[in-house]
C-alpha cells in the first residue's frame, strides 16, 4: 500500500514511516522539514502528493498547549485549515482511507467517581484552588474528593484549550469527509507519547521532553503542581504500530471511528520524572507547585477498544521505555 504520511519527518511521523516500511508498505513523506513547499495548507501541493496514493496517515499538526488564545489563529490554520485542505483534495482525487493523529486532549479532564454521586464531570479548576495548592478536582455536587479512572472513547468531549479545540475540530472534519465521500476515517487519540527523537527545548513538546532536556543540561527536572497528575505514557514505536494497524484494517465506510491509543499503564508525572532521572543518572526532580491553567489533573486511557477491534497492543513497558529514552538522542525543534 502506498501511504502519504503528512508530517512524516516529525517525531511521531518518522516512526510511522519506519513502521510502514518494515511492514512492506511504501510511505511517501510530505513535510515542510524536508520540502518547504510541502505545506498541507497548499491545495495544489497536496493534490500532487496524493497522486498514486492508497491512503493517508495525517500526522502534520501544530502541537502543544500553546499560549492562551494569542496563537489561536496559527493553531486553527495549521491544524484545521490544513486538515480541511487535505480532505478536500482526498475527495477530489479519490483517496478514501484516512488515519488521523488525534489526541486525548479532546476529553478535558478524565473520568472521576464520587462516593455518593457516582461518575461526575468536574469543571475547570479554580485559580484560587490552584494558588492554594489544591490541585485535585472535587465533586461538583457535594465537594467530596474524587477517584480518577480510565477514560473511554464514549466519554463526553470537553477541550480545555485552543490546541485541544483544534484536535476535536479535525475529527469533526474527518467525520464529515467520510460521510460525504463514503471514505473510512480512524482517529487515534494519542495519550502522552514519548521516545527517541522527541523534540527538545520547545514550548510545544511533551513533559517528558522538558525533563529529558533539563537532565541533559545537568539540571533537575521541574515538576509542576505536586507531581500527582496521572497520565498514560505510551512509547512512540507503539503509537507508530497502531497507525500501521489502523491503515491495514478493514474499517467501516462512511464513518469515523476514534480509538484511545495509550499504554494502559498509568503513572504520575512525578513517577515519570523520577524514573527518567534515575535512568539518566541526573539530579532528583524538584516539585515546584507551579501550574498552567490549560492543564488538566488526571487523564488516562482505556485502550481496550483498539486492542479488541484491531488487535493492537503496546509492547514497551514503562520502565524499559524510560530507560531507553534517557539514553537516546532527541530531535531538533520542530517547525509547524
Amino acid at each position: 500500500m502506498r501511504v502519504l504520511v503528512t508530517g512524516g519527518a516529525g517525531f511521531i511521523g518518522s516512526h510511522v514511516v519506519t513502521a510502514l516500511r518494515e511492514r512492506g508498505h511504501e510511505p511517501v513523506v510530505f513535510d515542510v522539514r524536508e520540502d518547504p513547499g510541502a505545506d498541507v495548507r497548499d491545495p495544489a501541493a497536496v493534490r500532487r502528493a496524493l497522486s498514486g496514493v492508497d491512503a493517508v496517515c495525517h500526522q502534520a499538526a501544530k502541537v502543544g498547549l500553546g499560549n492562551g488564545v494569542a496563537d489561536a489563529a496559527d493553531y486553527a490554520s495549521h491544524n484545521d485549515v490544513g486538515t480541511a485542505v487535505l480532505l478536500a483534495a482526498m475527495a477530489e482525487t479519490g483517496v478514501r482511507h484516512l488515519v488521523l493523529a488525534g489526541s486525548m486532549v479532546v476529553y478535558g479532564e478524565g473520568r472521576y467517581a464520587c462516593p455518593e454521586h457516582g461518575v461526575v464531570r468536574p469543571g475547570p479548576r479554580a485559580v484560587a484552588d490552584l494558588d492554594a495548592g489544591r490541585f485535585e478536582p472535587v465533586c461538583p455536587a457535594c465537594g467530596a474528593p474524587l477517584s480518577p479512572g480510565l477514560t473511554g472513547e464514549d466519554a463526553p468531549v470537553d477541550p480545555r484549550n485552543v490546541y485541544a479545540t483544534t484536535k476535536l475540530a479535525q475529527e469533526h472534519l474527518a467525520a464529515a469527509w467520510a460521510r460525504c465521500t463514503g471514505g473510512s476515517a480512524v482517529s487515534l487519540r494519542y495519550h502522552n507519547v514519548y521516545g527517541p527523537g522527541m523534540p527538545r527545548d520547545t514550548p510545544y513538546a511533551g513533559v517528558a521532553s522538558f525533563f529529558r532536556s533539563a537532565l541533559a543540561r545537568g539540571e533537575a527536572p521541574r515538576v509542576f503542581e505536586d507531581g500527582g497528575q496521572r497520565r498514560d505514557f505510551v512509547h512512540v514505536r507503539d503509537v507508530a504500530a497502531a497507525n500501521a494497524v489502523a491503515l491495514e484494517a478493514a474499517t467501516a465506510p462512511g464513518a469515523m471511528t476514534a480509538y484511545n491509543t495509550g499504554s494502559g499503564d498509568p503513572h504520575t508525572v512525578g513517577e515519570m520524572a523520577r524514573a527518567l532521572a534515575a535512568a539518566y543518572g541526573g539530579p532528583v526532580p524538584v516539585v515546584t507547585g507551579e501550574y498552567r491553567l490549560g492543564d488538566v489533573r488526571h487523564i488516562t486511557a482505556d485502550s481496550s477498544r483498539l486492542r479488541a477491534a484491531l488487535g493492537w497492543k503496546p509492547e514497551t513497558v514503562f520502565e524499559e521505555g524510560m530507560a531507553e529514552f534517557a539514553r537516546a538522542g532527541m530531535g531538533d525543534v520542530p517547525r509547524p
